[in-house]
């Protein structure tokens, strides 16, 4: 009788938690959304925080804005003791001829290197999932555009405004003028940083990239030079640049200067997302 007493008492006990267990309410599903693009956006931040606080991109602004200074105070001395009237346009175009010029070298190794030089990272990244090629690629060129871009921009408004206030007895650059020079050198430089992408993309490492990369400007600029008139030689158009601050621009001549640069680059970045999703990583 004893164990039919127990008997009894484990089946209630048993039924009693399985109508207990059936009363609970399920465990809640937690649903992870994942956004595609946020890859892409990682990457970006990264590498615009370690290429601004990298030794090449500061020594990079130190050297251009050290040049400036000394050649602005040299121009103030000048002006006080022999009391000569110079022109702030003149001076800010030198200036800025003498910053794009110097650019051009540390602009071609940090777009190179962009890629080429991080070969390690990018078999981790692309291997494992983490983000595609495409987004990896993108990422990485946007950063470098962006950051040039940027700096140089900055740059270019520092020195006409400078000029500006230390030479204001011939101040006779146009706001207009200003704005173009800006955009249009910043510009430049930008679309030299998304090409120097894709080569970095393209080649093995970046030396061999490096140097590709400079033939090919050097080349271009050298037929450019010899070309006639109507198109836009460095040579000229660097030239331009005191008349272009004055105001005296024809604005579409520059708009197609631009839409031309534009294209180069969004040609260029379509063969680089081509040739990089089929590169051996």
């Amino acid at each position: 009788m004893s164990t039919n007493a127990a008997a009894r008492g484990e089946w209630s006990r048993s039924g009693s938690g399985r109508r207990a267990g059936e009363m609970t309410d399920p465990p809640a599903v937690v649903t992870v959304r994942f956004h595609r693009f946020l890859p892409y956006w990682a990457v970006l931040q990264t590498d615009l925080r370690q290429t601004a606080q990298g030794w090449l991109f500061v020594l990079w602004i130190a050297l251009v804005v050290i040049g400036v200074c000394g050649f602005f105070l040299y121009r103030v001395g000048v002006q006080q003791e022999a009391g000569l009237v110079q022109s702030a346009a003149v001076l800010c175009a030198e200036a800025l001829r003498a910053a794009f010029l110097g650019s051009l070298a540390v602009v071609v190794i940090l777009s190179v290197a962009a890629i080429s030089s991080e070969r390690g990272t990018v078999a981790d990244a692309v291997l494992s999932r983490g983000i595609s090629r495409h987004q990896y690629f993108l990422a990485r060129q946007h950063a470098r555009v962006i950051l040039v871009g940027i700096a140089f921009a900055l740059i270019s408004t520092g020195i006409i405004a400078a000029g500006s206030l230390l030479f204001r007895g011939e101040a006779d650059i146009s706001l207009h003028g200003a704005a173009v020079v800006i955009g249009l050198l910043s510009l430049l430089l930008a679309v030299v940083a998304a090409v120097g992408v894709v080569l970095g993309a393209l080649t093995n490492s970046a030396v061999l990239g490096i140097t590709i990369y400079w033939l090919l400007l050097y080349g271009g600029g050298l037929l450019l030079m010899l070309a006639p008139e109507p198109w836009p030689g460095p040579e000229r158009e660097l030239t331009r640049l005191r008349y272009v601050l004055q105001g005296y621009y024809s604005a579409a001549y520059y708009g197609r200067v631009a839409l031309t640069a534009i294209a180069i680059a969004l040609a260029a970045t379509i063969c680089g997302l081509i040739g990089f999703s089929r590169k051996d990583v």
